[in-house]
């Protein structure tokens, strides 16, 4: 019976990870296929309200990983010449060009171009060999933090622990949060907060990425799981470039990459297709909620940053909530957040202009539902 005992117990340990052993700095560990190239040519037009003195411009750099290798060719700026500084926050090691204009007049345009090389990444997660851990370092703090955004409060506490509280392992956990989001919220560009809010998804049951995200981060951390919200650009024609995803930390693999908005947009397009059958759409719905759930990252998106709720380098007047593509103040004053995939909106202070040149075909995996 000793024997046995002891033999039970080694079996169990690795379903415990040691705090000593995790890092957040982890190197992603998914199974990389189908790289594309892409040439980027990225601009920004801001215009400063009349009678700015100083107009100040971040533009998050993307960086080079095991998901994505950045090699830069250079910013330019007009009508005005300026050199930017380059600058990296500490909390999370996000890289920022700087840009001072001293008196602007009418608009400005910088224009970053460079190539990146991006790769698709599937993690293949076993709710199985998922490791709970009992302590975690305190290099994980700013992953399990309340924040402005990403709250985590008795409310969420609660809510997380009603939806996900009896599951064996954080995989399975997080399972049930990625399914309460998808099944409760409502995608809604006219109704969201656009800086991941956990509040406004909530209470609002609507919102965009970030507020997908938000609060499936919320709810993560409520259960004591690093969460983090990571955005980036997509890589393709469209209004708004921005866009984010959720990233977990999932002893033995690290963090884990999920988009719970682009994935129930594309079930409801499975859904509403005439060109399937019932059985067809009932299969090709199950897939996607299992590459979901398994973790994946496509490679039509470049991420630039990541975490939330931080100060900028050098500072701004105030912490940002995250950055979707830039941040601008005038005179101290936070311009606000463009969205010109709102049709009510018609008025911006800034916009981006964008264009992404493939070195081959590329499909955009969260509208292409035809099996490979």
């Amino acid at each position: 019976m000793v024997r046995f005992l002891s033999v039970l117990v080694l079996l169990m340990l690795p379903l415990v990870a040691r705090g000593a052993e995790l890092d957040p700095k982890q190197p992603y560990s998914a199974t990389r296929a189908e790289p594309v190239t892409y040439h980027v040519d990225f601009r920004v037009i801001v215009t400063a309200p009349q009678g700015t003195k100083q107009l100040r411009v971040w533009v998050p750099v993307p960086p080079s990983d095991r998901a994505q290798e950045v090699k830069p060719t250079g910013f330019e700026t007009f009508p005005v010449n300026v050199k930017p500084a380059m600058h990296t926050e500490r909390e999370f090691g996000n890289t920022f060009a700087y840009f001072e204009f001293a008196n602007p007049q009418g608009a400005q345009i910088i224009t970053h171009t460079f190539r990146a090389t991006v790769w698709e990444l599937n993690w293949d997660v076993d709710p199985a060999k998922v490791m709970r851990v009992e302590k975690w370092p305190a290099s994980f703090d700013p992953y399990r933090r309340s924040e402005s955004q990403v709250v985590v409060n008795e409310k969420f506490k609660k809510l997380a622990n009603e939806i996900a509280g009896n599951k064996p392992n954080p995989a399975a956990e997080l399972r049930e949060i990625l399914s309460w989001t998808h099944k409760n919220l409502t995608y809604d560009h006219s109704n969201a907060s656009l800086v991941g809010s956990a509040e406004h998804a909530f209470s609002k049951k609507r919102g965009d990425c970030s507020d997908y995200h938000g609060l499936c981060a919320s709810l993560g951390r409520s259960l004591g799981l690093p969460t983090r919200v990571t955005y980036g650009l997509h890589l393709f024609p469209k209004n708004l470039p921005g866009h984010c995803k959720l990233e977990a930390f999932l002893p033995p693999y690290g963090w884990v990459s999920f988009d719970v908005s682009e994935t129930q947009r594309l079930i409801k397009l499975i859904e509403a297709s005439p060109d399937l059958k019932p059985a067809e759409k009932v299969e090709l719905a199950k897939s996607a909620t299992e590459r979901l759930r398994k973790g994946f990252r496509d490679n039509t998106w470049l991420m630039h940053s990541k975490g939330t709720d931080y100060e900028l380098a050098p500072k701004a007047s105030q912490k940002v909530p995250l950055v979707a593509s830039i941040f601008a103040e005038a005179d101290g004053k936070a311009l606000p957040l463009p969205d010109p995939a709102d049709p009510k909106k018609n008025e911006f202070a800034w916009m981006t202009a964008h264009k992404f040149t493939p070195n081959r075909e590329v499909s955009y995996p969260f509208r292409e539902w035809k099996k490979k």
